[in-house]
């Protein structure tokens, strides 16, 4: 037993040692960090809410709902004890590629992708599902390797393939956005791991050197949106519209904004897919550059928290999934707000805890559950070598 700077009294334990009681754990939540995540989606339900027009429905209301399911699942990670994550990490990975193989084979097709599985009641994206699967295994993997492991390029050799199995089936629903975040993700696992950065330029050089190949792969429509993206003017009433819009209502928002409600791109449908991929636009015209840089003060803050909770862990494999999910939520961030702005090409990656969306928001808290298990969790000692059969 010994005292933090806070008076808290910390029970630091081994591996195989008693874990702290529930009420211990509840205790040790981060409760600020929790509650920048309810001012996020609020921000969330405010723009839902302006996006229809002054109603909760079809939008906010649901996501309200959507918000506290995934508030108290959560929660519950939370107080799981970061040892049975380790235990079954591979098993959830399988599970979700098992998911993603399902989607190839029979998955419900809309807007010219096949990325869903209709299961009745709810329609599940299995590529959200392993956003949070990879980073468990690949946090698994390298939690039992030394520094000379690491080194060894044969070592990398099974995450590498973790990696490309998943990416290469999201590849093929299509969805290049999230395949393009399971592999920069993964490489920010890698790169806590101690992977030496030459290694990642060796992958960068293959990947450019590649583009002329991989581009003769690509989907009409994908090509379309690269084009689009370096010269939207092209075709303003056709595929550079979207994007278009975007810079319009973006610029008309001035430094405060037109007013709560007020924004015209949006109420007047200029602007497209307002209540997802372009909600960051739909509050920049609102709220101004004001509004912007507010969220993305909030979005800053629950970076700088998941950095804290992964430079505070004990444990390697809590501070790589500390890592990964940090990386995975900034990658949400700056995808979307970059392809609305006009700096990436558009991919369908909504807005993190803003955009209306079922399985993104139960990734995310899932994600955030694991983040704030990790702190709960962050002084349990784990020997790296440490079997599953092992993990009670």
């Amino acid at each position: 037993m010994a005292a933090d700077p806070r008076g808290v009294t910390m029970v630091r334990y081994r591996f195989g040692e008693p874990s702290l009681t529930v009420w211990q754990k509840i205790w040790h939540i981060n409760w600020l960090f929790v509650l920048v995540l309810c001012a996020t989606a609020g921000v969330g339900f405010g723009m839902l809410y302006s996006a229809a027009s002054g109603s909760l429905d079809p939008w906010a209301s649901r996501q309200m709902v959507r918000f506290a399911m995934g508030f108290a699942i959560m929660l519950v990670i939370a107080l799981i004890d970061v040892r049975i994550w380790l235990r079954y990490a591979y098993l959830i990975y399988g599970f979700g590629m098992v998911l993603l193989i399902a989607v190839e084979l029979s998955g419900t097709i809309g807007m010219g992708a096949q990325r869903w599985i209709d299961l009745g009641v709810v329609t599940v994206q299995p590529s959200e599902v392993m956003k949070i699967a990879l980073v468990l295994a690949l946090a698994r993997y390298f939690h039992g390797a030394s520094l000379d492991d690491v080194k060894s390029p044969v070592y990398l050799i099974i995450p590498l393939f973790l990696v490309a199995m998943p990416a290469a089936l999201v590849l093929r629903q299509p969805d290049l956005g999230t395949a393009l975040m399971l592999v920069l993700g993964s490489g920010a696992i890698f790169f806590a791991a101690g992977v030496r950065i030459w290694k990642f330029a060796v992958l960068i050089v293959l990947g450019l050197g590649s583009l002329p190949v991989g581009w003769q792969f690509l989907r009409e429509y994908q090509k379309q949106r690269v084009l689009t993206f370096l010269n939207p003017e092209n075709d303003p009433l056709g595929s550079g519209y979207h994007i278009i819009q975007s810079k319009i209502a973006l610029g008309s928002g001035g430094v405060f904004g037109k007013g709560f409600m007020q924004g015209t791109q949006s109420h007047l449908s200029f602007l497209p897919e307002m209540q997802t991929d372009f909600i960051f636009t739909m509050l920049a015209e609102e709220m101004g550059m004001v509004g912007a840089l507010g969220l993305m003060g909030l979005y800053t803050l629950i970076l700088i928290y998941g950095i804290y909770f992964s430079v505070g862990c004990r444990n390697q494999f809590g501070r790589l999934i500390a890592i990964g999910v940090t990386m995975t939520f900034f990658l949400y961030v700056f995808i979307n707000i970059a392809m609305v702005t006009g700096l990436i090409p558009v991919v369908g990656v909504p807005l993190p805890l803003i955009s209306y969306g079922g399985t993104a928001m139960l990734t995310l808290m899932i994600g955030f559950g694991l983040l704030i298990g990790v702190h709960v969790h962050r002084d349990v000692m784990i020997g790296r070598r440490a079997s599953g059969s092992d993990i009670v």
